[in-house]
């Protein structure tokens, strides 16, 4: 039988918002790879997974996750880490990655999957959604994300802060990802599209060192890299006046 890749999604960090799919998934993986930055400390998707897991059924794999400049250097490690992993494959039936958030959704695991396949064509792949930082923002905010039909837009302000500035323009409620190291853009953003006001930030969701504030904050900067923005869609106040 192929082998079986599982990318699981942990959540963003509270380790009680993994679903039982997925603490199943990980435990019944031969082996369970979490992605380490070159540093080698431990990422939320690690400690997450040691919840569920033990440590000895853990392998901890390398990627360049911090490296945004030097491109040839990325790559030579997304191949370092998929051949890795392709290793692991040819030796075990089911292997899981862990991957924080959802693994559909701006994941390590996308890539990772494209490159194993490539080396190891028969291999079976298969997903366990997580709970995102949007949704869990959200629940510990109280800001809702989407009423009647209103549209929900998901942005990376790695994309460069236009990308976040056309989404703002727009109707609907805006999420802004990855946005640490821009924060002045984005408060710009907020401030010229009149979405300030309304709008709160968190980062380290469930963790020790959560902080989840009024984007009115924004000017404090710089945040941690993963952190994440809700700018709700512009509402009278008119309950179902959605619907």
């Amino acid at each position: 039988m192929s082998s079986r890749l599982i990318g699981v999604g942990v959540g963003p960090g509270d380790p009680e918002l993994v679903t039982v799919k997925g603490v199943n998934a990980l435990r019944a993986a031969d082996v369970v790879v979490v992605p380490v930055m070159d540093t080698l400390e431990r990422g939320r998707a690690e400690a997450t997974v040691l919840h569920y897991a033990p440590e000895e059924k853990v392998v901890r794999v390398v990627f360049a996750l911090n490296e945004r400049s030097d491109h040839a250097r990325r790559e030579a490690a997304w191949d370092a880490a998929g051949e890795r992993v392709a290793g692991l494959l040819e030796r075990h039936g089911a292997v899981a990655f862990a991957t924080i958030g959802d693994p559909n959704v701006y994941s390590t695991f996308t890539y990772l999957a494209q490159t194993v396949q490539h080396l190891l064509p028969g291999t079976v792949v298969e997903t366990v959604p997580g709970i995102t930082a949007m949704q869990d923002l959200a629940a510990r905010s109280g800001a809702v994300l989407t009423e009647g039909t209103e549209p929900l837009t998901l942005v990376p302000v790695t994309a460069g802060s236009a990308v976040l500035k056309d989404a703002l323009g727009g109707p609907g409620t805006v999420v802004a990802y990855k946005f640490g190291r821009q924060v002045q853009e984005v408060a710009r953003a907020l401030r010229e599209t009149g979405r300030l006001e309304d709008a709160v930030w968190g980062s380290a969701l469930g963790l020790p060192g959560e902080s989840i504030r009024p984007a009115a904050d924004l000017e404090d900067g710089p945040l941690p890299y993963l952190s994440t923005l809700i700018a709700p869609a512009r509402r009278d106040g008119t309950r179902g006046g959605k619907l």
